[in-house]
C-alpha cells in the first residue's frame, strides 16, 4: 500500500520550472533515497510534500488523503513531518525543552510530554545534553536534535533532508543505524535526500533521480547508480560503495 502519493507535480518560480510533471509513490515502511545535483529539485519536492509551498499543478496524498495545499502544522498532525538543512532549534530552550515543544500537539500531560521528550532523546543519543541549551551542542549534536523533534511528533512518514549533512563518517553510523531501526521496530517510513552516496546504498529500498526538476529514474540503487544517465547527470566517476 503506498502511503505517500505525489501525482503530476509541477512548481515554477519565476516562469523556472523546479518541477515538472513530478510522480512519486512510497509504500508504507518503505525508505526511498532522493539524489540529484545541486538545483535539481529535491527541496522544492520535500517543500511541496510537506505543505510549505502550494504546487502549481498536481496533488500530494497521504495515506489515500488529499493534502495538497493543506498547511505544514496540519499535514505534520497527520503523520507527516520533515528536517531541515538549516537546524533552527530555540537557543534558549534545553534539548528536551525543544523536543517537548514538538510533541505539544499529542496533548499529553506535562509529565508525560517530559517522559516522551527525554525518550526521544536518549534514543538519538542525545541524553548527556538533554538539560543544556541547544546552543551548546556541535554540529552532530544540531543535527540529532533536528531528527529527535521530528521523531518527538511520533510520524508515520519521516522526510529527511540531508541528515547526515556536515557529519564526519564516525558520526553517520549511528545515525543511519537509528533510521534503519525506526522502520524495522517502528515502521516508518523515510523518505531521504542524500549527497553521500554510501549511505543512500545503504539504506534505500529504492532511488529516485532528479534532474532539472524532473524524474531522471527511479528503481533499486543498484540499477540506479549503473544507469548510464544517471552517472552522466550526477555520479560521474564518484564511487558508490565506499564512504567518503
Amino acid at each position: 500500500m503506498s502511503i505517500v502519493e505525489v501525482s503530476g507535480v509541477g512548481k515554477a518560480f519565476r516562469g523556472v520550472h523546479a518541477l515538472s510533471d513530478v510522480d512519486l509513490s512510497v509504500a508504507e515502511g518503505e525508505i526511498l533515497g532522493v539524489i540529484g545535483p545541486n538545483g535539481a529539485g529535491k527541496t522544492t519536492l520535500f517543500n511541496v510534500i510537506s505543505g510549505a509551498l502550494n504546487p502549481d499543478t498536481g496533488r500530494v496524498r497521504l495515506a489515500g488523503d488529499d493534502v495538497t495545499g493543506r498547511a505544514p502544522d496540519r499535514i505534520a498532525r497527520a503523520g507527516m513531518v520533515r528536517t531541515f538543512q538549516l537546524m533552527r532549534p530555540f537557543a534558549s530552550m534545553t534539548v528536551a525543552q525543544n523536543v517537548s515543544l514538538a510533541a505539544q500537539h499529542h496533548r499529553l500531560s506535562a509529565k508525560k510530554l517530559r517522559e516522551h521528550a527525554l525518550d526521544v532523546v536518549e534514543r538519538v543519543g542525545l541524553g548527556p545534553w538533554a538539560h543544556r541549551t541547544a546552543t551548546d551542542l556541535p554540529t552532530a549534536g544540531l543535527k540529532r536534535l533536528e531528527l529527535a523533534r521530528a521523531l518527538a511528533t511520533r510520524p508515520k512518514v519521516l522526510l529527511l533532508d540531508e541528515v547526515l549533512a556536515g557529519l564526519v563518517p564516525a558520526e553517520r553510523e549511528p545515525v543511519l543505524d537509528l533510521l534503519a531501526t525506526l522502520r524495522e521496530q517502528e515502521g516508518v517510513t523515510l523518505v531521504f535526500i542524500e549527497h553521500i552516496m554510501a549511505a543512500v546504498m545503504r539504506l534505500a529500498d529504492r532511488v529516485l533521480v532528479l534532474d532539472q526538476g524532473r524524474v531522471l529514474a527511479v528503481g533499486a540503487p543498484a540499477e540506479v547508480t549503473s544507469d548510464p544517465r544517471v552517472i552522466d547527470a550526477y555520479l560521474g566517476e564518484e564511487p558508490t560503495h565506499a564512504d567518503a
